[in-house]
Order: structure tokens, then C-alpha cells, then sequence
């Protein structure tokens, strides 16, 4: 029988078809609860046929020691950089995702973190809920101007709503869509540095590779204007940690998050209880429609391939 390690939360935590799914297959499972670090992975590395993970630390490592019994990796979700995609490749080790599935989940809470923000709703139910009566002024949405760095789905989706709220939009983003761009009144940053100094509120939509981490650091928070929101539902790392908590403290900036270079946090970790701040723990993509979704995805590419068929989505 086929040895499945399952070590996604999401997918074991909402109820949906995808449980279903999964027992039809047929498969022996084997539930972590992730995301597990090298460590764990390389403990129970070499016991499985196949990995249906989240943030897992996929590392070359656990990869090699995994073979040749490891037949494929079907990740739940879209975001690869916990993969060493290169790894696999030099190990012809295929790996499957899950594009198109949670662009409208992540969107909604991408505004849900943005508005908690603008209208202090987090310290605001907090007072009511302590009973305290204390009300506090906060700022509208309209009229303000909206910087998206990105335009993959999920930033598509987020501008749509955004010009709904009468915000005028600007992208800084390598891929550009002419046509979605006209018929939504987007424009275009020649640059990174320009799109940050318009901004009121920025909202991060690209990738976590090398050359983007870090890539909000001291001298880009520098031309932010005072007040501005950051939003951050991509990866932690996109931002350097250090400055971005030296502006919060200060004053300069907020910053709403549903992603940490952490996850969980340590108790002690900086952002945790600063004001301005608004953090949820990765919950973006996380609706009983989403995971459905996400998850019978992840496991029709994995039941795909393990039959010799084309997978839905495959990065390696």
C-alpha cells in the first residue's frame, strides 16, 4: 500500500470532501501535524511514498535521505520557497502545487486586514469586549492611494476590490497585463522605489525568491509616507525585520501581516504586541471553501500522478 505522509493542518482541520477523496484513494496515511521543521522531516524521512505537505522544510537533505523510496511531493498551496526546487530537479524528484485555488480567500482577508487597521477594529472590540467605551478616530479608504507589488492572481483579485472602494490603484510588478490593467483603471510604477512614495497603503503579492527577500528594507521604508499601512499576506521574509520594527515603534508606519519569518512565533519575537499592528496566524487562505479546493487539488495531482497520468500543476 502506497505510504502517504499528511502534514498540512488546513486540510486536517475542515471538514469537506477532500477527507472523502483522500480515504477513496486508498492510501495508508500517516498524519503530522506541520509545518515540521528539518529536523522532524529528516526523522521520518525514507518511510514514505509520498509527501502531501504545506510549509514543510523540503530541503535538499530530507529530499536525498527520503529516496529512492520518495516518488513525488503534491504541496498544498501555491507558495514553493519551503521546496529546493533545484534540489528536486537534480534529484528528478517531481513536485506538484495547487495554482487557481485560493485567490479570492486570500483577496477578502488581504481588506479584512486593511480595514482592521485603518478603523482600529482589533483595539477597538478588544475595549467593548473589556468594557470600555473608548472611541477611537480612524481614516476612510476612499480616495487614498493603494500600491500592489505583484500582479499574480491573488493582487488581481485585491486590486478589483480595491477600485470598489474607490481607491486609485498603482502596481509595481515585472508581469503586466494590458488589457486587465485598462478595463480596472490600473497604473504602473516604473519602479519599485516610485510605487512606495505614492503610497498610503501597500500591499505585498509577489513571490519569496532571493532576489526578493528583504526586499522592503531601511531605505524603502524611508520613503513611505508617515502613517502608511503595510500589508503583508505573502511571506514574512519580504520585508527586513529590523527596520520594519524600528518604524513601527516609531511611529512611521503600521503594518497588518498574516505571514511571519516565524511561524509560530517565539514568545519573544519583535512584532508580537507592537501598536499599529495588526497579525494573524496564516489564516489567509484558510475558508472551508479554500481548503476544499486547495485540498482535492493537492490530492488529484497526487492520485494522478502515483496512476502514471498529468497531474493538474506540476513545478518540477
Amino acid at each position: 500500500m502506497t505510504r502517504v505522509l499528511l502534514t498540512t493542518t488546513s486540510f486536517q482541520d475542515t471538514p469537506g470532501i477532500h477527507h472523502d477523496m483522500l480515504a477513496k484513494a486508498g492510501f495508508e496515511i500517516v498524519r503530522e501535524r506541520g509545518p515540521l521543521p528539518e529536523s522532524r522531516m529528516l526523522e521520518l524521512a525514507g518511510q514514505f511514498d509520498a509527501y502531501l505537505c504545506g510549509d514543510d522544510a523540503m530541503t535538499r537533505a530530507v529530499m536525498e535521505k527520503s529516496l529512492p523510496r520518495l516518488k513525488v511531493i503534491s504541496k498544498y498551496g501555491i507558495g514553493l520557497d519551503k521546496i529546493d526546487l533545484k534540489a528536486a530537479a537534480d534529484l528528478k524528484l517531481p513536485v506538484l502545487f495547487t495554482p487557481g485555488v485560493n485567490h479570492t480567500t486570500v483577496a477578502e482577508h488581504t481588506f479584512a486586514l486593511l480595514l482592521a487597521t485603518v478603523r482600529n477594529l482589533v483595539v477597538e472590540a478588544n475595549h467593548v469586549a473589556a468594557g470600555r467605551w473608548t472611541r477611537i478616530t480612524g481614516n476612510e479608504l476612499c480616495g487614498k492611494t493603494l500600491t500592489l507589488v505583484g500582479l499574480g492572481r491573488i493582487s488581481k483579485e485585491v486590486a478589483i476590490r480595491a477600485r470598489a472602494f474607490g481607491l486609485r490603484v498603482v502596481i509595481f510588478a515585472n508581469y503586466w497585463e494590458e488589457d486587465f490593467a485598462r478595463w480596472h483603471g490600473l497604473e504602473r510604477a516604473e519602479n519599485l522605489d516610485d510605487a512606495l512614495r505614492q503610497a498610503d497603503f501597500v500591499s505585498l503579492h509577489t513571490k519569496l525568491t532571493e532576489k526578493t527577500k528583504g526586499l522592503i528594507d531601511a531605505r524603502r521604508l524611508a520613503l513611505l509616507k508617515p502613517g502608511c499601512v503595510i500589508v503583508n499576506t505573502g511571506r514574512g521574509e519580504l520585508l527586513e525585520l529590523a527596520p520594519l520594527v524600528e518604524a513601527i515603534k516609531a511611529g512611521k508606519i503600521r503594518y497588518a501581516a498574516d505571514v511571519l519569518d516565524q511561524e509560530p512565533p517565539p514568545a519573544d519575537h519583535p512584532l508580537l504586541g507592537l501598536p499599529g499592528t495588526v497579525l494573524t496566524p496564516h489564516i489567509g487562505s484558510r475558508t472551508h471553501e479554500s481548503v476544499q479546493r486547495q485540498a482535492s487539488c493537492a490530492v488529484d495531482n497526487l492520485t494522478l500522478f502515483l496512476a502514471g497520468k498529468e497531474p493538474i500543476a506540476r513545478a518540477v
